[in-house]
């Protein structure tokens, strides 16, 4: 069935329908168990609920690490006496526990670990067609993240030229288009992105850049922010970019690998190898079986140790 020779045939399912997810560090684990709500005649009979929700102390969950545990609507916590208080008994099931009991008092890790996911950053796609928000003149603000749809390009690329590395900002134009640079125009306190090049009379407005142009300079104000987060990933950052442009790519995500964990999901050879020329530079082959994205070689005894809450 491996190898393609013989069809594949579903079984009966054993198991109950959930989605998990979870990840651990040094400090605390979180993981969440999604299933399907009890049969009813409500609108949202196929609406996720959350069925478990646990916290644990150091990188691997066991009984006497854990800390916080919610079940259905009931949330526990564990006090310093070791005793297990609830603190919760009626918490929909479609919300979190870490946006309902983040009590800095009673529950500090609760608080640690919502402010740590609410830092982490996930870019994956940006507009840049004609009508695309980063091409247009947007309000100008102080802006240290860039949103996910590039709306606030200007704003963003204005923010780390007066709060952050305006030198960075420099090099990067420079490095990825030999003779630019980039200049915010405000106009009535609206701002847009303007891009000086050799030869031309007058600067180009953004929605003169190319696809590719505009998608670089995107990259450039996500990756210089004057906040760099706990976590970055990126999706395939080179997607409508020229393969010219990818070791440059490269070179800016490793600045800011300097700052922040970045995770790079991509299928472009150049900006790949470009990446592994960093030493600390750590790539991960995935391959599909049937279905399934795994490790490349990654036998079931090859990864890092991992115990699921059990409903």
């Amino acid at each position: 069935m491996l190898r393609g020779e013989h069809a594949v045939e579903g079984t009966a399912r054993r198991d109950a329908v959930n989605l998990r997810l979870g990840f651990a560090g040094e400090d605390f684990g979180y993981a969440i168990d999604l299933g399907l709500p009890t049969p009813s005649r409500s609108a949202f009979a196929l609406d996720p609920v959350i069925k478990r929700e646990c916290i644990w102390s150091g990188p691997v969950l066991r009984p006497a690490r854990l800390l916080v545990d919610r079940r259905g609507p009931v949330v526990s916590i564990k006090g310093d006496d070791g005793e297990w208080k609830t603190i919760g008994q009626h918490l929909p099931t479609f919300d979190s526990m870490l946006t309902q009991f983040a009590d800095p008092q009673n529950a500090p890790e609760m608080l640690r670990l919502r402010e740590r996911i609410r830092s982490w950053r996930f870019y994956d796609h940006f507009r840049t067609d004609a009508s695309a928000p980063a091409r247009r003149p947007q309000i100008g603000t102080h802006t240290p993240i860039l949103g996910n749809d590039g709306a606030d390009l200007a704003a963003a690329l204005q923010t780390v030229r007066e709060i952050g590395d305006a030198a960075a900002l420099d090099e990067a134009v420079e490095d990825a288009f030999p003779g630019c640079r980039v200049s915010i125009v405000d106009t009535d306190g609206r701002f847009e992105t303007t891009m000086h090049q050799h030869g031309l009379l007058r600067p180009l407005r953004a929605a003169e850049l190319s696809d590719g142009t505009i998608r670089y300079l995107l990259w450039i104000a996500a990756l210089l922010t004057p906040r760099p987060p706990e976590l970055l990933v990126l999706n395939e950052p080179e997607t409508s970019l020229h393969p010219d442009l990818l070791p440059a790519l490269g070179r800016l995500i490793a600045r800011a690998a300097g700052q922040s964990q970045v995770f790079v999901v991509s299928h472009a050879s150049r900006l790949i190898s470009a990446l592994e020329q960093q030493p600390d530079c750590h790539s991960i082959l995935l391959e599909k079986e049937l279905g399934e994205t795994r490790v490349a070689g990654m036998r079931a005894l090859d990864g890092p140790a991992w115990h699921w809450p059990a409903r």
